[in-house]
């Protein structure tokens, strides 16, 4: 019997079900302290005292320094994928993960739109002076409706003294170009943004799915602090040259859909499909053949997990921040024990050996619907 149970424990790791019932945090040894209830008014938030190991442990984005993880709030109100959460639901959490030791938040003008940026500027506003705030302009969203890419410097302007009103600041810390505008140059955009930097109106520049040449070419009008794009155990094209770009230039990385949303999270299965009006049912490998492809990666994943006593979504989030000391993962929730559990991502170390062994395993697997490698090479 007991032989049966640990071959079904392999089968299926430890997931998030079985995360909120075990605390694998505990497992893991990661200490977090709680001093704020995921209730709580705003009147009883103080300002996030960190521990000097989780100072220790602070990453840079360029010159900006940030917490290991940082929280993607898109899925809160967007309707990406769930129905958007009222902010009653969803103050709590983002509260939560302050007091876990998050300070990296990530939004944009388009989520909702608008919507995004007003939940998270009223979230952040009593620990303001803590936190770092990511957001991002680049789409006409005239009448509340995304019309198309807008990066001229008129809209750009605009852009940003509506992203600083709705997130109740006087600065973003991290100004994101979403999506470049093809009737935009490049350095024009730059030039913008190093404008209002000199301003005080944004703190540090980041750039959003483009190609290294474009990196390049932005880099030397105003210096990039970051670069995000898609890169997670499935989508790797970003290891095309666009890493070492980053690298060479002392820009950091942001990964979004760093779990695969939900995928490498345990969140789906080989029988999952999805209706026609579900973004996920958009996703070339969310496809039922893509699915069914990638549960050898995901069981893979889910042995690694039990191998390191951690959550699929833990392994997945630790081999990220294995990869270089300069990427940041944002993953994205609606639920604040699953921020604990990707928090204690932070506590599982590979060793070259193991980041070896896993990288052949891994690579082995042939994936579906995934960007190509030469993808990287092109803006998006």
């Amino acid at each position: 019997m007991k032989k049966a149970n640990n071959t079904n424990n392999l089968k299926r790791g430890i997931n998030r079900r079985d995360f909120t019932a075990r605390s694998v945090l505990g497992i893991a040894g990661l200490a977090i302290g709680s001093n704020v209830q995921a209730q709580a008014p705003a009147k009883n938030l103080q300002p996030s005292a960190l521990t000097a190991k989780q100072d220790s442990e602070k990453r840079k984005l360029g010159s900006l320094q940030v917490s290991p993880l940082g929280l993607g709030c898109m899925s809160m109100t967007s309707g990406s994928y769930n129905p958007p959460r009222s902010k009653e639901e969803m103050i709590p959490v983002i509260r939560g993960a302050v007091d876990l030791g998050v300070t990296f938040f990530d939004t944009a003008e388009v989520y909702g739109p608008f919507t995004n940026e007003e939940l998270v500027g009223e979230a952040l506003k009593p620990v303001r002076e803590e936190v770092v705030i990511a957001s991002k302009f680049g789409f006409d969203l005239g009448n509340g409706e995304r019309n198309g890419r807008n990066s001229k410097p008129e809209h750009i302007r605009q852009a940003v003294e509506g992203m600083l009103k709705r997130l109740q600041t006087d600065r973003i810390d991290l100004l994101y170009l979403h999506r470049l505008d093809p009737n935009v140059p490049v350095e024009e955009v730059a030039g913008t943004v190093k404008e209002l930097i000199k301003e005080g109106k944004a703190r540090h520049f980041g750039l959003s799915e483009v190609a290294p040449a474009t990196i390049r070419r932005a880099h030397a009008e105003q210096p990039v602090s970051a670069l995000q794009s898609e890169y997670s155990l499935v989508q790797r094209a970003l290891e095309h040259e666009v890493l070492d770009t980053c690298e060479e230039l002392g820009i950091g990385f942001v990964p979004w859909g760093p779990v695969c949303r939900g995928f490498l999270g345990d969140k789906f299965n080989e029988y999952s499909r999805f209706s026609e009006d579900s973004r996920f049912s958009s996703v070339p490998y969310f496809t039922p053949e893509a699915i069914q492809a990638h549960m050898e990666l995901l069981v893979l994943v889910r042995q690694w997990a039990m191998r390191k006593q951690a959550t699929p979504a833990q392994i997945s989030l630790a081999w990220l921040l294995a990869q270089k000391p300069w990427i940041v993962p944002i993953p994205g929730t609606t639920k604040l024990h699953h921020i604990k559990e990707n928090m204690g991502a932070c506590a599982i170390t590979f060793s070259d050996e193991e980041l070896k062994e896993f990288r052949q395993a891994f690579e082995k697997i042939a994936l579906v619907g995934v960007r190509p490698a030469e993808s990287a090479l092109v803006d998006q």
